[in-house]
């Protein structure tokens, strides 16, 4: 029996390694995060640089497995995903019970320039400042943290700093806000929901008095009570607030360099639009992701605008414009390329550069990207004579606007509706990224003076001979159909531009030559083709394939928003050196 006592004895040990381990497992399982941002990309690996496995939306909850440096590992979907840990908030199964609020709960702000923050404590990120005076609607509390509903969208703050006034909202004496209504006949609902119940209408030029604004919702008072409209029939100016220079929460502020850009209620060309300003407009920088930023488009009205548009600075700075860079890359285009002391072609040449050489992009000033030499100096390299791997915006040649403006272009995104186009084998539908593609070079060619009819802007059937029919109709001085191809052979790759008629092949050549030399795709050439759009249309048109679904290398290279941006700058430049001839 006394020779058993030591196996006993690494049992009894193994039992207790179990049961720790058990215990570990189960902590981590209950840890979690939280999506702070709409839209928000998953992706394969620790960094931008790898594969999207799909987006994740505001308020998704995840089990948190890792932390690798900036990137926080999550299951999603029953795989392992990566995602960035400043867009998202930690929560864990030791957080305190979170109470909800009484529904006519408000509460008054006591200070100015209150931090509103993303989760219940000063460890989490901020969302914005907001003022004294200020009243918001209470959510819910935690601890001695209060949840808000402010433009910023539900964030916290501590409870220190407001006085809570439970059925102020209804009478709103103490209101800091109010709104003129832009439109007529507009809707007021007794919640912020298309599918609520109307209790009253609002017609233009009248002025409420707001409550607080939840996304593309705004509170207002209403014949005594609460009511909920669209914001974007809204103009709201802040009484406490009048006056006081606007602050950005990331001392940066943004000038608008686009004829007219397009502001949406997210970060996504999926987003609504629910406004826009015009060139030479300066914003303070709210919030930054995916190449999108967020700003105050009107006072009290918020949304997103492209950030590829908008010239970024420092707030009390002038110099070089702080991009979303990071972990990104300038691939080389031609041999002897000059690489230069300054941002300017009147600078000094430092070095040169071959066809497929790479530098890490480490700013972007304007239409030039400053890249790290290998001698570890900093060099400049005009923006359009390279490609661009990662989350830096592509750069078309400045001067290509006067060669678009007031030109009538129809962007015809294939297939639609019933009609799927091919599908990828990652399972990427043809018809859904050929209207990204299409949205997104809308957006840069309204932005150099274009004006831009898409032959649909939904997911819609549209018959062939419409979309020629609307090349017709508005006197088109070009048609581009935009396409992706398949064939069985999962190897195929590369771009090809067709046409049909003679007068068509000119523009076909500088658009293709443009757009593979953007998105460095194998060159499958420009040839005649006997397709329904081009064959049928009397105005310069073209039907481009811009890479292969089939391939699946190529397909996730053709699903990321990189590729996205220089497909569309590769058509947008071959169209100004077109007319430019």
């Amino acid at each position: 029996m006394k020779k058993r006592k030591p196996l006993i004895a690494v049992i009894c040990l193994m039992l207790l390694a179990g049961i720790s381990l058990t215990e570990t497992q189960v902590k981590a399982e209950n840890s979690s995060v939280t999506i702070t941002t709409n839209d928000l990309n998953v992706r394969q690996g620790p960094g931008l640089s790898y594969p999207i496995l799909g987006q994740a939306q505001k308020g998704d909850r995840f089990n948190f497995i890792s932390r690798e440096g900036e990137w926080i590992k999550i299951n999603f979907q029953g795989e392992d995903g990566y995602v960035a840990s400043w867009l998202v908030a930690n929560t864990a199964s030791s957080q305190k019970e979170e109470k909800a609020a009484d529904e006519n709960s408000q509460v008054v702000i006591t200070t100015d320039g209150l931090r509103v923050r993303k989760g219940p404590g000063t460890s989490y990120g901020v969302l914005g400042t907001i003022q004294k005076g200020a009243a918001y609607k209470a959510k819910s509390t935690e601890g001695s943290w209060v949840k808000i509903q402010t433009p910023y969208g539900d964030g916290w703050v501590a409870d220190e700093f407001v006085k809570f006034s439970g059925t102020q909202k209804k009478s709103s004496p103490s209101s800091s806000q109010t709104g003129e209504i832009t439109a007529n006949s507009l809707n007021v609902r007794n919640e912020p929901s298309l599918q609520s119940d109307i209790i009253g209408k609002l017609n233009s030029g009248e002025t409420v008095d707001v409550l607080s604004q939840n996304g593309s919702w705004t509170e207002i008072s209403f014949s005594g009570n609460t009511g909920w409209i669209s914001s974007q029939y809204i103009a709201v100016q802040s009484l406490q607030s009048e006056g006081r220079p606007k602050q950005s929460l990331f001392g940066k502020i943004g000038t608008i360099t686009a004829t007219t850009l397009t502001v949406r209620n997210k970060g996504s060309l999926n987003g609504k639009p629910i406004g826009s300003v015009a060139k030479g407009q300066t914003f303070p920088i709210l919030e930054e992701a995916d190449n999108w930023v967020k700003i105050e488009f009107q006072p009290g009205n918020y949304g997103w605008a492209a950030s590829w548009f908008i010239d970024i600075t420092a707030e009390k700075n002038s110099g070089s414009t702080q991009q979303n860079i990071d972990g990104s890359s300038a691939i080389i285009l031609h041999n002897g390329s000059n690489i230069r002391k300054k941002a300017s072609t009147q600078s000094s040449v430092i070095y040169r550069a071959n066809k497929g050489d790479s530098f890490e992009i480490i700013s972007l000033n304007n239409d030039w990207y400053g890249i790290r030499l290998p001698n570890g100096e900093k060099g400049f390299l005009a923006g359009w004579i390279v490609t661009v791997e990662g989350s830096a915006p592509a750069v078309t040649k400045p001067g290509a606007e006067k060669h678009l403006n007031n030109k009538t272009i129809v962007l015809d995104p294939g297939h639609g509706g019933r009609d799927n186009g091919t599908t990828g084998a990652r399972g990427t539908r043809e018809k859904d990224i050929t209207i990204r593609t299409a949205q997104l070079l809308a957006e840069k060619l309204r932005a150099a003076g274009a004006n831009v009819i898409l032959t649909r802007s939904g997911d819609t059937y549209l018959p062939l001979p419409s979309r020629v029919g609307i090349s017709h109709h508005h006197n088109a001085d070009a048609f581009i159909s935009i396409h992706y191809d398949s064939t069985p052979d999962r190897t195929a790759r590369g771009a090809t531009t067709y046409y049909y008629h003679p007068f068509q092949k000119e523009m076909a050549a500088n658009i293709h030559t443009n757009v593979t030399a953007m998105t460095s795709l194998r060159d499958r050439g420009y040839r005649v083709g006997d397709y329904h759009v081009i064959r049928e249309n009397k105005r310069n048109a073209v039907l481009i394939e811009l890479g292969y679904l089939s391939n699946p290398a190529e397909e996730a290279l053709i699903a990321s928003a990189q590729y996205q941006q220089s497909a569309a700058a590769g058509i947008y430049q071959g169209l100004a050196r077109y007319f430019k001839n």
